[in-house]
């Protein structure tokens, strides 16, 4: 079980750097993940893994890196990342600006890109696009702990839409 905490924790540890990883990355990346559920299980290389991801109540990669960016895009606007990501992330509602409807709705303003390349995968706007895609009931809570409950539970959801919890 140490082994399958490892590579838990390493699957974990770069997450958030992992924005826009070509296909055929992110499947190697869940090859390692269901290879951990099935040591869990002791589960045959052509046994399904989807209900042993569902009882660890495990996350597929894509999620898990989108988990681990908004929790840091949370961070960064209640203060408890480095302050050096501060100026990376402007909320929609800034003073002096007119008032707009988006105004109080806690969006994120997402920046131009010049290289579509790269562009899209950096902090600024990958953490801009994937918080404005989170629903409000996630979005509006202030504590960290509350935040990432309900942040796994609507990815949870996402991620097996088939699941009632």
């Amino acid at each position: 079980m140490l082994v399958v905490a490892l590579v838990h924790s390493l699957l974990d540890y770069g997450n958030a750097v992992l924005v826009g990883l070509p296909a055929c990355l992110m499947r190697q990346l869940q090859s390692v993940l269901n290879a951990a559920a099935r040591l869990i299980y002791g589960l045959r290389a052509r046994d399904h893994i989807t209900d042993a991801l569902i009882s660890l109540h495990w996350l597929r990669v894509p999620e898990r890196i989108q988990y681990k960016l908004a929790v840091l895009t949370h961070k960064v606007l209640h203060g408890g990342a480095p302050t050096y990501l501060g100026p990376l992330v402007r909320v929609a509602d800034q003073p002096g600006r007119r008032s707009l409807r988006s105004a109080d709705s806690g969006r994120l303003v997402v920046p131009p890109i010049k290289l579509s390349t790269v562009g899209s995968r950096a902090f600024p706007v990958a953490a801009a696009e994937l918080w404005n895609s989170l629903p409000d009931s996630v979005i509006s809570v202030d504590s960290l702990t509350t935040f990432r409950r309900h942040l796994k539970h609507y990815l949870f959801q996402k991620s097996y839409p088939d699941v009632i919890l």
